[in-house]
């Protein structure tokens, strides 16, 4: 997959952005940033979209930008020339899609139909723009027509809210969505760059779904285990279960058998999606113990612990 698809797979969510002030650009990218989402799409609905593109480039290179609503391959040169990254068009423009290919910049442009998918596997692409998602049949659709496209990955826009967003992401077919719930055109034009963050950062929660999943207990021994992890039988009727390296009792609590990670023990934090959570955290500045990766039997990344603890706590991910 090209490094930029993988990096808007890495998002999960791509904001989809009307700018009329270019003078908007920066607060609404430092705005998308400090929410935990260092990406956008910014639309070419106006003139201000090339130049706000540049500013934001220009101020934050680190930032994943594409330009969208591209109809023509002169908006797409001037697109690349701003900074951004990728091209997304609203359909399938055979002009545009060609010419994109020709430079080595991702396009994804809009299909909704077999034979438009088609076309996109001729000449190349990885990824569709699946638009408008939920007038064209929303997440049922998308698991109907990707079936004999297993080779090609969507990123529906258009209908997409907090309420139906891990609908669309729990398909594999899904590489990640695009949405402008959290940058709605008035947010922008009136400056309220603080809704918009506390927007972005609850779109992050709701896809990433955080959750305490267990606590891990270091005991010296596996006599150490049992009596621990028999205590909460004893008092709270928690079930004890057996296992390889520790003994659990309910899903709550595990007793490792011998110390293990963390001075005092381990976290584990669930999440929906542990690639997204952790391409999230290493955002934020976080690293990982990659040695201590675990994997499920379809060789996808199942658990994986953080390098730094927490309160003498080591801290793993783990897939819900």
């Amino acid at each position: 997959m090209h490094e930029v698809l993988q990096e808007i797979q890495n998002m999960g969510i791509i904001p989809v952005v009307k700018i009329e002030d270019p003078a908007s650009a920066l607060p609404l990218a430092q705005a998308l940033k400090d929410g935990g989402l260092p990406c956008a799409e910014i639309t070419f609905r106006t003139g201000a979209a090339k130049e706000a593109i540049q500013n934001i480039a220009a101020a934050h290179p680190d930032m994943l930008l594409g330009a969208g609503t591209v109809l023509s391959a002169a908006q797409a040169d001037d697109a690349i020339a701003a900074g951004a990254k990728y091209i997304v068009s609203p359909g399938f423009n055979p002009a545009v899609v060609s010419h994109c290919v020709k430079k080595g910049i991702p396009i994804i442009p809009g299909c909704s139909t077999p034979s438009d998918m088609e076309r996109a596997i001729e000449m190349g692409l990885e990824a569709v723009k699946f638009f408008p998602a939920g007038e064209s049949g929303g997440v049922s659709y998308i698991k109907a027509v990707s079936a004999p496209f297993p080779m090609l990955k969507f990123i529906p826009t258009g209908g997409v809210s907090a309420e139906n967003l891990n609908s669309y992401l729990a398909l594999n077919a899904v590489l990640a969505c695009g949405g402008s719930w959290m940058v709605k055109a008035e947010l922008i034009n009136e400056g309220r760059f603080a809704e918009i963050t506390a927007l972005t950062k609850e779109a992050l929660a709701v896809m990433l779904g955080f959750r305490l999943s267990h606590l891990g207990f270091n005991t010296a021994s596996e006599e150490e285990a049992n009596t621990t992890a028999g205590l909460w039988e004893k008092l709270f009727n928690f079930p004890v279960r057996q296992g390889a390296k520790s003994i659990f009792a309910h899903p709550w609590f595990e007793h490792m058998k011998a110390p293990f990670l963390g001075e005092r023990g381990h976290i584990a934090i669930g999440t929906l999606s542990i690639n997204r959570a952790a391409a999230y955290l290493k955002r934020q500045g976080c690293s990982f113990r990659d040695e201590s990766a675990t994997f499920n039997n379809k060789g996808e990344l199942a658990a994986i612990y953080l390098k730094d603890e927490i309160a003498g706590f080591a801290i793993h991910l783990k897939q819900i």
